[in-house]
């Protein structure tokens, strides 16, 4: 099976920027495209960015140039640059990765808190 580990959520005045990890571990070879999703208070999960295994990256419009989605594929780790936060980018952020045998698995989700 595969784990994922989200760290780098917090606290951010708007203007003000986080970097978003995620860490997987177990049969990480099995790993394919590899999402950032997002799920605001009331509201649905949403994707934000992806990144696929050969490193094409797309981008939720309301996230594009300001995000950037980029992986460590030797450390099997992915991250999330976020700068110009804004306080409708406040929710919680999981880690997602699509593997070959095990289906798509979701870490436990980060928050992050843009205050205006």
């Amino acid at each position: 099976q595969v784990q994922l580990v989200e760290s780098g959520g917090g606290l951010v005045q708007a203007g003000g920027s986080l970097r978003l990890s995620c860490a997987a571990s177990g049969r990480t070879f099995s790993i394919s495209d590899m999402n950032w999703y997002r799920q605001a208070p009331g509201k649905q999960r949403a994707l934000v960015a992806t990144i696929t295994g050969g490193g094409i990256t797309t981008y939720a419009d309301s996230v594009k140039d300001r995000f950037t989605i980029s992986r460590d594929n030797g450390k099997s780790t992915m991250f999330l640059q976020m700068n110009s936060l804004k306080p409708e980018d406040t929710a919680v952020y999981y880690c997602s990765a699509v593997t070959f045998g095990f289906g798509r698995v979701w870490g436990q989700g980060t928050q992050v808190t843009v205050s205006s």
